[in-house]
């Protein structure tokens, strides 16, 4: 321990108490006194010193003797890191009592409270500084003071230590190496600390908690850390301080209940004070506080003070309900809520204060909490919602035939896949809760039976998922409703008003686009018209198209499918109301739409009147290797154009009677996974003749945005070439993060733990977009494209777009909007805000 004067310092309210040096709890029990609360004498050791003391440098015996001041005082000793999440080595009590304090004590508060005092102390010395063994110390009742002295004296030859300072230094030492050992440095990682984060100390003088009068010890605080609605809440323990227990020891309510005795009726004048003091700290601490505090015969001793631990919601209602007060500004009430965290606040969430019996856990990869019924396929739960039976669908991994599965579903559950797997992807925009890669399971299909380690669940048995922490639960859960309340509009109101990067929504149904509105989306960046053809109505026509043989044959398949893809424009654009619309058309490969197994194949044999064995040879046919990388997107588009024939007519169709019923329509057509110039230009050629005929056909004028997602590399390297006849770029970044990588983001799950494990990634890049790689091409076609079209709007669609990290990427580079599912929306809402008020702060 060094010899600098700084070292050790009395905390006043003008001492040099820094929190980087001393540590947050030094800094607030500082702020405490400044506001003249009885808060008791105390000392900040540096970190500096703490670290010299983990070194092996010896504790000058001198310097903490002054600690002790008359020599009838005790202390404690509490971890003071520079956060408080951080954590830290137990707080030790009652630092420097021995055989004359203790008779003295007796004296003055009774021989069996001095007793439990010194009787803790030792067991606590003993366990935690001496490292005795825990069994040998559990005495109770008459006689354990003496029996605990003499087996420590026993255990370590030589009698308990009476110097105060002597156990001071030991105390302090033992602190230090707490946090120094490789397990304390483990766990403060995982809180986002840095292995070597400094630690502080605090040695404050004991108040006691029990004696003559009302004594004991207590917390309180006015919010409820569920809500975030006023409430008192805490408790005070009666004849207690830490471990000791006294003679009357009691528990009282802090309020009055009729459940039994409170402090405020036991001692009115008590409570009000400490309200008193909860106010005070609200005002000048600029936070709802939770005080910890000591009554010694009905005089108060305020020992600590921290920051109420909260719920998301809680979050919410304390930060808006601090700037309405005028206590901090709006922008700080902005800035202090995780964006991430008001996902939670959409739904139904499961109480934590709730018992769980947990089945499994997998990746939490929609958020949210639900429960039904168990069901193992997209028929049952079709069923299951027509009997009004709430259901979880739970599969290996899903497919796009189970869209209707999930959308009758309360809650996904598949052992397979991650962040972006299809489950993930459509749980998402659903607003479904869903856990993904829940591989402690194993699926029976056939007999309806789920399997977790040891336990077994059939067909429609009750369980609940949490998609907030990916856990499985057996039964029905406790949950808290969905906290839409008028604290949350503000937050979003303000975070509106700070500016920031434009935000859109996913919407493929009118009920997305609904919810976009709902949630205050500035338009849709991109709706997906495939999941429109899953649709029990719409299919067989679609399989019809599929086994066509001419272009007239499709053509006049794909007529069927005409008014209905109309009614899904004029329906999204009516709802949208004039806001922007882009439509991406047709993307995924024709096999999706086809059965696979054998009863679905004669089925569809049946129904085109086509022998089953070339139904089965036309569904070999159309199968590819990797279907991912091959005949989708723009490539069906040129070769199958009848589709987006089809498609540019239906939009434009709607364009002109949703124009007519109330605003004017500009939809923004988008052309998947393009990778060459000529793309283009052979699409928006036969779209523009689409555009023409309409027009003549309607008489009607209309405008409408061409654009392309990027999605592949060489998109976003030649982006270039293709802005030229570009009105918008969309960056797709699930399929450019896959072909980056050259990985399955439905099968990179399996292994992405181990791998950011290892720090192979720093974070799964299905997640977080991964600014080095993807992020360069990101850069690098805006680039390119401002570059020949500085005009162009530049966007990012897909998952990432509701990613606070990614959403920052983009604002930097000056992309217009981010476009995310619907249930998304808010949390981008709140991170552009953020990003808006931190650009203006650097500047």
């Amino acid at each position: 321990m060094t010899r600098d004067s700084t070292d050790v310092i009395e905390i006043t309210p003008s001492a040099p108490i820094e929190a980087a040096r001393h540590g947050w709890r030094a800094k607030c029990l500082q702020r405490l006194a400044r506001m003249a609360l009885p808060v008791p004498r105390s000392f900040a050791i540096s970190s500096q010193a703490v670290q010299a003391i983990a070194g092996g440098h010896p504790v000058p015996k001198e310097q903490l003797r002054s600690l002790f001041g008359n020599g009838e005082t005790l202390v404690s000793v509490r971890p003071s890191a520079m956060r408080p999440e951080w954590g830290g080595p137990g707080t030790v009590l009652t630092v420097g009592i021995n055989d004359e304090s203790h008779a003295r004590l007796a004296e003055r508060i009774g021989r069996a409270h001095a007793d439990a005092i010194y009787l803790s102390f030792v067991q606590s010395y003993a366990i935690n500084i001496a490292r005795l063994d825990p069994d040998m110390f559990a005495q109770e009742g008459d006689g354990a003071l003496a029996e605990a002295l003499r087996i420590y004296r026993d255990e370590m030859d030589e009698p308990f230590p009476q110097d105060p300072s002597a156990q001071l230094a030991e105390v302090l030492r033992s602190m230090a190496r707490a946090w120094d050992g490789p397990t304390a440095r483990l766990l403060r990682q995982a809180k986002g600390a840095p292995a070597d984060a400094p630690l502080g100390l605090v040695v404050q003088e004991m108040a006691l908690a029990m004696g003559p009068g009302l004594c004991g010890s207590g917390t309180i605080q006015f919010i409820d850390s569920a809500t975030g609605m006023p409430r008192v809440t805490g408790r005070f323990r009666g004849q207690r301080q830490g471990s000791a227990v006294g003679p009357g020891a009691e528990t009282l309510y802090l309020t009055r209940d009729e459940r039994g005795p409170s402090l405020e009726e036991a001692a009115p004048e008590v409570f009000a004070d400490l309200v008193r003091f909860g106010i005070a700290a609200r005002e000048r601490l600029r936070e709802e506080m939770q005080i910890e505090f000591v009554l010694s015969d009905s005089r108060i001793s305020i020992i600590d003070a921290t920051r109420v631990q909260r719920s998301a919601r809680a979050s919410v209602r304390i930060a808006v309900a601090l700037a309405r007060d005028g206590v901090i500004p709006p922008e700080e009430a902005i800035m202090r809520i995780e964006p991430r965290a008001l996902a939670d606040l959409l739904h139904h969430q499961v109480d934590p204060r709730a018992p769980r019996d947990l089945i499994t856990r997998g990746i939490n990869a929609s958020p949210g909490a639900a429960t039904g019924k168990i069901v193992f396929s997209a028929a049952a739960a079709q069923a299951s919602a027509a009997r009004d039976e709430p259901c979880v669908l739970v599969r290996r991994e899903t497919v796009p035939e189970d869209i209707r599965g999930m959308h009758a579903s309360v809650a996904v559950l598949t052992e397979r896949g991650g962040t972006t797997s299809h489950a993930a992807v459509i749980a998402r925009g659903l607003g479904l809760p869903c856990i993904v890669g829940a591989s402690g399971i194993s699926i029976d299909s056939r007999a309806r039976l789920l399997r977790a380690g040891g336990r077994s669940f059939r067909e429609g048995e009750v369980i609940t998922i949490d998609g907030s922490s990916g856990e499985v639960l057996a039964g029905a859960a406790a949950m808290l409703e969905p906290a839409l309340d008028e604290s949350f509009e503000q937050l979003l109101d303000w975070a509106d008003a700070a500016g920031g990067i434009r935000v859109r929504a996913n919407a493929d149904t009118p009920e997305d686009a609904r919810t976009a509105l709902r949630f205050k989306a500035q338009g849709v960046g991109l709706c997906r018209t495939e999941h429109m053809f899953f649709d029990d109505k719409r299919l067989p026509a679609m399989r019809e198209m599929i086994f066509a043989d001419t272009p007239e044959d499709r053509r006049l398949s794909l007529e069927r499918l005409l008014p209905m893809q109309r009614q899904d424009f004029t329906e999204l654009f009516e709802i949208m109301g004039g806001l922007p619309v882009t439509i991406r058309l047709f993307d995924p490969p024709l096999h999706e739409f086809l059965p696979h197994d054998r009863e679905g194949l004669r089925e569809l044999a049946e129904s085109l009147d086509l022998p089953l064995s070339d139904v089965t040879r036309r569904v070999e046919a159309l199968s590819e290797f990797n279907p991912m990388l091959g005949m989708r997107g723009v490539r069906l588009g040129i070769t199958v154009p009848e589709i987006y024939d089809m498609q540019a007519r239906a939009i434009f169709e709607a364009t002109v009677e949703a124009s007519r019923r109330g605003h004017p329509v500009v939809p923004e057509i988008m052309v998947p996974l393009v990778s060459a110039r000529r793309e283009v230009e052979l699409v928006k050629t036969r779209i523009d003749a689409v555009a023409a005929a309409v027009r003549n056909e309607k008489r009607a004028d209309f405008a409408y945005r061409l654009g392309v997602m990027v999605e592949t590399p060489r998109a976003a390297l030649r982006a270039g070439d293709i802005a030229a006849h570009s009105a918008f770029l969309s960056f797709g970044t699930n399929d450019l993060t896959q072909m980056t990588y050259g990985l399955s983001r439905d099968d990179a799950g399996r292994f992405m733990g181990t791998y950011v494990g290892q720090r192979v990634y720093d974070e799964d890049p299905f997640h977080i977009l991964d600014q080095d790689g993807v992020g360069e091409l990101l850069l690098t076609g805006a680039e390119r494209a401002r570059a020949q079209h500085p005009e162009i709007t530049i966007a990012l669609c897909g998952e990432h777009g509701g990613n606070p990290e990614s959403i920052a990427f983009c604002q930097r580079a000056g992309f217009d909007y981010v476009s995310c599912s619907p249930f998304r929306v808010p949390v981008a809402r709140l991170a552009a805000a953020q990003c808006a008020i931190l650009e203006g702060l650097r500047t």
